[in-house]
């Protein structure tokens, strides 16, 4: 099988992990190891969420014809239990199998002993070496810390055998500290996740350059929120859009890349590709009126990437979206919803707004502008622009 269906196949049950820890009402672990015994790599992903339900894997689809025998035999073992279940129920599911109700096959079941748990394991092996899988979970949980979902404490393992015994490397453990507290918004946590991601993206980019170094003092963040109302033909979503801007002392930093913006996004707080929606949303916005000129806006897969026309050189913009459902989605793979373009193109002019009203002086039309005492003139980056 292709490596790169492997690799989504992972990414989507690690997303699924995500959702039953968000269910669960108590602090969860998430755990993805990667144990390597050359040519062979065991893929275990556990959670203590809440219990899985069948029709979750029953309803997961892979590219049947890029299945090769010699890569993967298509088979996924699953362990898991709820809270009020007495057993740990076992099966085996293969996703070969041309029929749903005939892929799954019940192992026998574990008993627990009057233990009150819940939680998920699910393994796969495939042949094949463990860096092509790394990279793409490495950098999955790597934006997950964006989002700072408060109850889950997550880690990536990697264990690797050879003549020389057993190693084990612990290579992601996203849990640092912050001064959030498990009563914060998720749109305060998405404005303190896109801070630390710019402090700590820009600077590793930065750092040969001391003058250029961002610090919070130099970072402008603001966001917005936009919602739909929730019926029994429609979901409620809630579309939440961050919008942070560094300024730097020296324009030879950014002069090279600094005229484009990476439009990070998200669904149902997981990753995800960039929605038609959203695309047509960030064109559609009137940014002129916002002091930018919109050169083009293009699908990079997991990003937007916008390009801007005379953007000053010491100035650099980021951006984060994430669309959600009011409740949690326990099945997210099977919803089919597209965020509403309308939304989405409300959240991120919010943010917009609230970044003017903010700042005086910042995202001013070229007619305001004009309009401008000149002690606000000073403060417009219109007015240092060469």
């Amino acid at each position: 099988m292709d490596i790169s269906s492997v690799q989504k196949l992972c990414i989507d049950l690690i997303s699924s992990a995500v959702q039953r820890c968000r269910l669960s009402e108590d602090l969860c672990r998430l755990s993805v190891v990667l144990k390597s015994s050359p040519p062979i790599i065991r893929v275990s992903i556990s959670d203590t969420g809440t219990g899985s339900c069948l029709e979750e894997f029953q309803d997961l689809k892979c590219n049947r014809e890029g299945i090769g025998t010699e890569k993967w035999d298509g088979l996924l073992s699953i362990k898991t239990t709820s809270i009020s279940d007495n057993k740990i129920y076992h099966y085996h599911l293969n996703l070969r199998g041309s029929v749903s109700a005939r892929r799954l096959t019940r192992l026998p079941s574990i008993l627990k002993n009057d233990a009150k748990f819940s939680g998920t394991e699910v393994c796969l092996s495939i042949s094949e070496t463990i860096d092509a899988l790394l990279n793409d979970i490495k950098h999955y949980f790597q934006k997950m810390l964006i989002l700072k979902i408060p109850s889950v404490a997550a880690e990536l393992v990697i264990e690797r055998g050879d003549a020389s015994g057993l190693r084990c490397q612990n290579v992601f453990l996203p849990n640092e500290c912050s001064p959030l507290n498990f009563s914060s918004s998720n749109v305060e946590r998405l404005k303190s996740g896109l801070e630390e991601y710019v402090l700590k993206h820009r600077n590793s980019l930065n750092n040969k350059c001391d003058s250029c170094f961002c610090s919070r003092e130099k970072l402008k963040i603001s966001s917005g929120v936009a919602r739909s109302m929730e019926s029994h033909r429609s979901p409620g979503l809630i579309v939440e859009a961050v919008i942070a801007i560094s300024e730097h002392s020296e324009s030879l930093c950014f002069r090279s890349s600094g005229n484009k913006t990476e439009v990070l996004h998200f669904k149902d707080f997981s990753p995800s590709s960039v929605s038609i929606a959203s695309l047509n949303a960030l064109t559609s916005i009137d940014w002129r009126s916002y002091g930018l000129t919109l050169v083009s806006a293009v699908d990079q897969v997991d990003h937007a990437l916008i390009e801007w026309e005379s953007l000053p050189p010491y100035l650099h913009i980021d951006m984060v979206i994430h669309c959600y459902h009011k409740q949690v989605i326990t099945f997210p793979g099977k919803c089919k919803y597209q965020p509403d373009r309308h939304l989405i193109k409300k959240g991120v002019k919010l943010a917009l707004d609230d970044l003017k009203e903010k700042h005086t002086g910042l995202l001013l039309s070229a007619h305001a502008v004009k309009l401008c005492p000149r002690p606000c003139k000073l403060n417009c980056w219109h007015h240092l622009v060469i």
